[in-house]
């Protein structure tokens, strides 16, 4: 009798443990390179609440901003790794598993916001962003960040004036020629080192949106910035695929949803955001900022124009004109 009842006790510890073990939470670390206040961030924190909103006691989201968990240098691998389960890594990062997602980098190439949108909604744009998925990298969407601007230690008119100078760039391999093209020298650098580079003179300049460089403070350390909307600095959403495949059907339906509607929002807020934090940055009085004319732009797209026939066999000739068909709005 004895030995029953201890079997019995033992029986429903078990039981016990393993419907604890089944109520624990879903853990879903997402991870990304800058601040909260930024359109990525606050995209990231809207996902949170709305994952954790319907899916109480089931998911819990732990976000991660300014690289606290892991840099840009570091973050690809660790998704593959599990270690953290969604990143949104700029566009850039993923020319080394698709050439075709260089056409992001191209400079110039989108003339706004819209244009963009326009292109990656798109059947073509779709694709791209499904074009991963056996390395590793389940794409969920594209959020929007800006066009990017100049910030360097002289003013910026004329292609000219590029010349000589060090200016940080994501590791790409068409963000490089895009400088050469300038007679620059790019110098691939994690976004988390960019600040102190900047401050100590081992580059002298970068590239960015309005609300990475408000974010980061690179106002202290630029005296000179010039609007220019040369290019596009864009993220892709990624799941590590055999955890997100991994989740309970109606689990990753709800997920999904939720990843629509953190999209939307942040990409609604990403031009209002840039334009807040330009006028940010003009209110310290500390940045000469130059606004290129048509006719100025006309000229720094003319010295980076080589660019394009220089990767036109990766990318495709058909892709690029995809893209540039995308600034004529239907």
């Amino acid at each position: 009798m004895m030995r029953f009842i201890a079997a019995m006790a033992v029986l429903t510890g078990l039981l016990m443990g393993s419907a604890q073990a089944q109520q624990q939470p879903i853990k879903i670390k997402l991870s990304h390179v800058v601040a909260d206040s930024t359109p990525k961030g606050m995209a990231s924190l809207k996902f949170k609440e709305l994952a954790e909103q319907r899916l109480p006691g089931k998911v819990v989201v732990e976000v991660f901003p300014n690289s606290q968990l892991f840099g840009d240098a570091k973050e690809m691998e660790a998704l593959l790794l599990n270690d953290v389960q969604i990143i949104a890594p700029s566009l850039s990062k993923f020319d080394k598993f698709t050439k075709k997602l260089q056409v992001f980098d191209l400079p110039f190439l989108f003339d706004d916001i819209a244009a963009i949108d326009r292109f990656q909604k798109g059947k073509i744009g779709q694709e791209l962003l499904r074009s991963i998925a056996s390395k590793g990298y389940t794409g969920l969407g594209y959020w929007h960040n800006g066009m990017k601007q100049f910030s360097a230690s002289k003013p910026l008119i004329k292609p000219e004036d590029a010349k000589g100078l060090k200016f940080r760039i994501q590791a790409s391999d068409v963000l490089e020629a895009q400088f050469r093209a300038l007679n620059a020298n790019p110098q691939k650098m994690a976004f988390a080192e960019v600040y102190q580079a900047l401050q100590t003179g081992v580059v002298d300049g970068q590239e960015n949106t309005w609300s990475n460089i408000y974010s980061q403070k690179y106002q202290e350390v630029q005296k000179y910035m010039t609007e220019s909307n040369h290019g596009v600095i864009d993220y892709m959403v990624v799941a590590n695929t055999k955890f997100w495949t991994g989740l309970p059907a109606d689990v990753r339906k709800v997920l999904e949803q939720a990843m629509v509607e953190a999209t939307k929002y942040g990409n609604d807020l990403a031009e209002s955001i840039n334009a807040g934090d330009k006028k940010k940055i003009e209110a310290t009085g500390s940045v000469q900022l130059t606004v290129l004319t048509k006719a100025q732009a006309a000229e720094w797209r003319k010295a980076m124009l080589p660019v394009y026939k220089q990767f036109e066999s990766q990318i495709g000739k058909d892709l690029i004109d995809a893209a540039l068909a995308s600034n004529k709005s239907s």
